[in-house]
C-alpha cells in the first residue's frame, strides 16, 4: 500500500510540475512576443506595463504550482536530507512568489491612481467646457 501511495504521489507531483512548466512557458512566450512587438515600435513605459504584469501573473501561477508539487514531494521524500532540500526550495519559491505579488500589487495601485487622475482630468475638462445652465428670472 505504501508503494502505491508513493507512486501516486510521484505522478501527482509530476503532473503539477508539468502545469508549472506550461504556465511559465506560456508567460515567457507571451511576454517575449509582446515585448518584442512593443520594442520594435519604441513603446512607452505605460504600453510596456501590461506585458510585464501579464508575465508576472504567469510566473506567480508557475511558482504556485511548483510549490504545490514540492509539498506533494515531501510526502515521498525518503530522507531528512531530501526533506530539508525540498523545504529550502519551498521557502525560496514562497519568498519569490511573495515579492512578485507585492510588485504586482504596487503596479495595480499605480495604474489605479493614474486611471483616477485621468478620469478627474476628463471630468474637469468637461465641466469647464460645458455651457452655462440657463437661469430663470422671477
Amino acid at each position: 500500500m505504501k508503494e502505491i501511495l508513493h507512486e501516486f504521489a510521484e505522478y501527482v507531483a509530476l503532473g503539477v510540475n508539468l502545469l508549472a512548466i506550461l504556465a511559465i512557458a506560456m508567460g515567457s512566450l507571451q511576454g517575449a512576443i509582446g515585448l518584442s512587438r512593443l520594442l520594435l515600435f519604441h513603446a512607452s513605459e505605460d504600453e510596456l506595463r501590461p506585458v510585464w504584469l501579464s508575465l508576472a501573473r504567469w510566473l506567480v501561477a508557475g511558482l504556485s504550482f511548483q510549490l504545490a508539487a514540492d509539498i506533494v514531494e515531501t510526502t515521498i521524500a525518503p530522507t531528512w536530507d531530501d526533506i530539508g532540500k525540498l523545504a529550502t526550495i519551498a521557502v525560496l519559491r514562497t519568498f519569490l512568489n511573495y515579492f512578485l505579488d507585492k510588485d504586482l500589487d504596487g503596479l495595480r495601485e499605480r495604474e489605479g491612481r493614474e486611471r483616477e487622475q485621468a478620469l478627474a482630468a476628463n471630468e474637469a475638462a468637461v465641466q469647464t467646457s460645458a455651457p452655462p445652465s440657463p437661469r430663470t428670472e422671477a
